[in-house]
């Protein structure tokens, strides 16, 4: 399954750089004169759905190639953007319907329901999400011990 993924992400890989999609993509929001900061929220929300619908590495290998360049084109850093990318991610594992997070938990506390357990995973939620803001509000949160490595 892995291997299927792998070979379908590195074909979507060459068609994306055939056809300039992220080039294209990061002109277009360039083009649109919206705050940086607007860009990043519509970014953050359609990881946000994403990660309700899919798992962790189709995730990151099929949307990565072409929204890096965006990213990058809107002056934020690469590494502090890794790790929003890396919490995103993680909600994604707690959020429904997939959640996988929690159909393990639910595996092993079987007298648990499904129910009690989403309720339970919501405080997580809300922390995260918070987590986010305050890496948005201070980058350098994220940034700093890769910033003191390069001293």
């Amino acid at each position: 399954m892995v291997t299927a993924i792998m070979v379908g992400v590195s074909l979507l890989g060459y068609f994306v750089t055939l056809t300039q999609i992220p080039a294209l993509l990061a002109n277009f929001v360039s083009s649109l004169h919206a705050s940086r900061y607007t860009v990043f929220i519509v970014i953050v929300i359609f990881y946000l759905i994403l990660g309700m619908l899919m798992n962790i590495m189709p995730m990151i290998l099929l949307t990565l190639p072409i929204l890096f360049p965006t990213i990058k084109a809107l002056g934020f850093d690469p590494i502090w953007f890794g790790v929003v990318l890396v919490i995103l991610v993680e909600l994604g594992c707690i959020t429904p319907p997939v959640g996988m997070n929690v159909f393990v938990v639910a595996g092993v506390a079987k007298d648990v329901p499904m129910s009690t357990i989403f309720r339970g995973v919501f405080p997580f939620v809300l922390v995260e999400l918070l987590l986010i803001a305050l890496l948005v509000l201070f980058p350098e949160i994220a940034l700093l011990l890769p910033n003191a490595m390069n001293q």
